[in-house]
């Protein structure tokens, strides 16, 4: 019988065989596999940067990796595996894209106050809330620093400096409007 029986470990395994270190592994096979995952994806620097992810995971897995039989194999499959995410995620976000890119259209009735609208886009969240919240939706100065858990008193800065913002855009938006009347 060639394996010997130990207590503490069960049965020795015969002999280890040697595997080579992620260092020879790399100086091996690296152009190859980049010729190789070239032929699959047909972009030379999608390629290379599929065989460096798969030698970074290879690093990363540490033990993993240096008992696997093939190490040329399973960076192949890695790398391969990585390409087929990477294009199952441009296929969904193509997917999505359009959606993304349409703005939402304007609640009806607000045409006449495109300006205005306009206007509180382009100032800070802060000072957006809480003007929305105090004009549009007629709630008290107690219910909108409640409601957006901060004091009564910021709510009054942003209401004030929110007001003074909108009214030097406003201003600036009219007197642009009307120098383009006059000529």
């Amino acid at each position: 019988m060639a394996e010997k029986e130990t207590l503490a470990l069960g049965r020795e395994a015969a002999a280890h065989p040697v595997r080579p270190d992620l260092a020879e592994v790399f100086t091996q096979s690296y152009r190859r596999l980049v010729v190789q995952l070239y032929g699959v994806v047909g972009n030379l620097g999608e390629a290379e940067d599929l065989v460096q992810e798969s030698f970074v995971r290879a690093s990363a897995a540490g033990g993993r990796f240096r008992r696997v039989d093939n190490p040329e194999a399973w960076l192949r499959r890695t790398a391969i595996n990585l390409h087929r995410n990477r294009w199952r995620k441009l296929r969904n976000f193509g997917r999505v894209r359009p959606r993304l890119e349409v703005s939402p259209p304007d609640p009806p009735g607000l045409e006449e106050h495109v300006a205005v609208i306009e206007a509180l886009r382009t100032l800070p969240a802060g000072q957006r809330e809480v003007l929305a919240l105090h004009y549009l939706a007629d709630q008290p100065v107690s219910d909108v620093a409640e409601l957006l858990g901060v004091a009564e008193g910021t709510v009054k800065t942003r209401l004030m400096r929110g007001r003074e913002a909108l009214a030097a855009l406003l201003s600036e938006e009219t007197r642009l409007s009307q120098e383009e009347e006059g000529r």
